[in-house]
């Protein structure tokens, strides 16, 4: 090659270097497009479908099966449903929910301490111990827990015409039961932190039917494996004030839905609302139909779903 067409090579290397330099200057100076927010994953809890009522809807397979037919993302398993929980039954329902696409993101228990009977607390913490430990053999990461109550009311409907307040137990005081829950929590984190299944304290009845005493449990341990499992239908006054001290600490977020009217109560909760207010509490987790009314769960879950899929785009 002569010198004169090297030289001319040699300058259109240079020219081309220069033109990608500037292409790459001018690249780096535009704004990168904003990511786009990630979908709210929606799931239902088995509750929904059996309801305590519904025999043709209690088997947690089928729950499972509509679940996902009905295009949610994930399944809540209420302990108290399930009929067989041998391991095998366990990894059968853990092989459905993979093969169906579906998410197990939550496992709904009972348990109470709030009761000046030793023994009875104790059963209820070895009881938590062995939901954790299943919960873990399901493989879903958080586990809804609740305080108890002190059972002063005749049933459970004369509570709900309380609006949830019922009266301590005579000679005792909720300054008693709060330490019960406190000492009977923390027997139980240990096998959560081994299982790494983080608890959530919903704000139920009992002595969880306020935020301020929800909160009061779980700053009083100050565990990362205790945190707060929010229902948006269990404050019936002023409930978005309320949800909103619990929020910040949400490992799983039940959003319950009345139609046909509910079974106890009604609230018109304002979804569009509540997905702002965990946004701005940067909550990024599951949220959890609990659908509690008299419609039929076949024609009211997948109007639910739709609802929340809405309120939370």
């Amino acid at each position: 090659m002569s010198s004169v067409s090297r030289r001319a090579a040699l300058g259109s290397v240079v020219a081309s270097a220069a033109a990608l330099s500037l292409n790459s200057a001018s690249a780096s100076q535009t704004p990168a497009a904003a990511p786009a927010k990630r979908r709210t994953r929606i799931g239902v809890s088995t509750y929904s479908f059996w309801q305590f009522r519904n025999k043709d809807l209690r088997s947690i397979e089928t729950c499972i099966d509509l679940a996902s037919e009905w295009g949610f993302d994930g399944v809540e398993i209420l302990e108290m449903q399930m009929t067989d929980t041998s391991n095998s039954a366990l990894q059968k329902l853990k092989q459905r929910a993979f093969v169906n696409g579906l998410d197990l993101c939550g496992f709904s228990t009972h348990q109470g301490w709030v009761s000046p009977d030793k023994q009875k607390r104790k059963e209820n913490t070895e009881k938590t111990i062995r939901s954790i430990e299943m919960a873990y053999k399901l493989g879903i990461p958080t586990m809804r827990v609740n305080t108890g109550r002190w059972g002063t009311s005749r049933n459970f409907d004369e509570l709900m015409a309380n609006r949830g307040i019922e009266p301590t137990l005579e000679g005792y005081t909720d300054e008693e039961g709060y330490k019960w829950v406190i000492d009977g929590l923390e027997e139980c984190l240990p096998t959560a932190e081994k299982c790494g299944v983080t608890l959530g304290l919903e704000n139920h009845w009992g002595l969880g039917r306020t935020a301020e005493g929800v909160m009061r449990i779980v700053n009083a341990i100050k565990s990362p494996w205790l945190k707060t499992t929010l229902d948006t239908g269990n404050f019936l006054e002023d409930p978005y004030d309320r949800l909103e001290v619990i929020a910040d600490d949400a490992v799983l977020v039940q959003a319950k839905t009345y139609y046909g009217g509910g079974m106890w109560y009604t609230l018109d909760l304002d979804y569009p609302r509540i997905a702002k207010l965990l946004q701005k509490h940067n909550y990024n987790g599951y949220v959890s139909l609990e659908f509690e009314g008299k419609e039929s769960p076949r024609t009211a879950i997948p109007k639910s779903l739709q609802m929340l899929q809405d309120a939370f785009a």
